[in-house]
């Protein structure tokens, strides 16, 4: 790995995008709200983008083998909200002082968790999509934290259909924020080296996900949703004492 690690540290971070990989594989959502706020303790450049374009890959496999089960209809109103919360965050870039994306980076995590924790009954429709696209668009283009928006919306559907849909807006939301964030200098040269060298550890957890995947859809999506964000908030407590 390019990024000047120790041994172990480097090691933590593969274990970390592995086992985040893994369960958005069998869950729909979860490598950003687990892995980001740790990543970004060991090695701040590695997010949002690096995670993000990795993840590009992941979602992709993920939506090629959940293809029959996607919302198609609802998908559509959701990337034309990502587009908007986009555009909001490069905004937020390209004005935010560096000292100050400490704190915004933990709002942004510890919104995650309060909407992963939401008991909200949210609807998929074309006004919902959008707006929980756009609320996507904007944490992930600013922490690589989008899914508990879409996750929100499709909690209560299926399993396939929450993987699905959600690897689907992915794919295409990330493409659109990093574009958003190399026209604000925050994804070049270097960070796409560092997409590069997560890809290992993204197929790894993705392979894995195949012995982990009939049982989320046996015992139920949600009750694993909510359950990831208690461990994002770990990685929150665990930055504030740092």
């Amino acid at each position: 790995m390019s990024f000047p690690l120790e041994p172990a540290a480097a090691l933590a971070v593969f274990a970390l995008v592995a086992v985040g990989s893994c369960i958005q594989s069998s869950v729909g959502f979860g490598l950003g709200l687990i892995a980001a706020p740790l990543l970004f303790l060991i090695y701040p450049p590695l997010v949002p983008g690096p995670l993000m374009a990795s993840s590009v890959v992941l979602s992709l496999l993920v939506a090629i083998r959940e293809r029959a089960a996607i919302d198609f209809s609802g998908l559509g109103f959701a990337i034309a909200g990502r587009v908007a919360g986009t555009l909001l965050a490069a905004l937020v870039w390209s004005v935010l002082p560096s000292e100050g994306f400490d704190f915004l980076f933990a709002g942004l995590v510890l919104l995650g968790v309060a909407l992963s924790l939401s008991s909200l009954r949210v609807d998929p429709s074309p006004a919902s999509a959008s707006a929980a696209g756009a609320l996507s668009g904007f944490m992930a283009t600013l922490s690589s934290i989008g899914g508990p928006p879409m996750a929100l919306l499709y909690q209560r559907q299926s399993g396939a259909r929450i993987r699905g849909t959600l690897s689907g807006h992915f794919v295409i939301g990330a493409l659109i924020s990093l574009v958003a964030l190399a026209a604000v200098g925050r994804y070049g040269r270097a960070e796409m080296i560092l997409s590069i060298e997560l890809i290992p550890a993204i197929l790894v957890g993705y392979l894995a996900s195949g012995w982990v995947r009939e049982s989320v859809d046996r015992i139920g999506a949600r009750p694993l949703v909510l359950g990831l964000s208690f461990l994002a908030a770990i990685g929150i407590l665990y930055r504030a004492a740092s």
